[in-house]
C-alpha cells in the first residue's frame, strides 16, 4: 500500500533550503519515493487554518520506504536543518479508502 508523507513548513529562516533540496530528493527516489507537491501555492477552502507557508506531498511504495527514509542516518542532519529553520507538521498517510475497507 501506498503511503504519503505531508508536511506543513513555516520558515523560520531559508538557509538550509538549497543544500535540502539537492540533497534529500536523491534519498527520497533511493527508496521509490516521488514528490506530489512541493509547493506555496494553495488554497484554503474550509476551515479557519492556521495557514501554512509551504505544503509538502511525497508518494511512497510503502510505510517501511517512508520510515526508511525518515529514519536513515542519511537524512539525519537534513531533518536537524528542517527542524531548525522552520516549523510544522510532518505526516504520514496511508494510501486507503476507509469507505472500501
Amino acid at each position: 500500500m501506498n503511503y504519503y508523507a505531508v508536511a506543513t513548513i513555516d520558515f523560520t529562516n531559508t538557509d538550509w533550503v538549497m543544500e535540502y533540496l539537492q540533497k534529500v530528493t536523491p534519498m527520497v527516489e533511493r527508496v521509490g519515493g516521488k514528490y506530489l507537491a512541493r509547493t506555496p501555492e494553495f488554497e484554503l477552502v474550509e476551515g479557519d487554518g492556521p495557514i501554512p507557508q509551504t505544503i509538502l506531498i511525497i508518494e511512497f511504495p510503502s510505510k517501511e520506504a517512508a520510515q526508511s527514509f525518515y529514519d536513515s542516518d542519511e537524512y539525519q542532519p537534513y531533518k536537524t536543518s528542517r527542524q531548525n529553520g522552520s516549523v510544522g507538521n510532518f505526516f504520514l498517510v496511508a494510501g486507503k479508502d476507509i469507505a472500501k475497507s
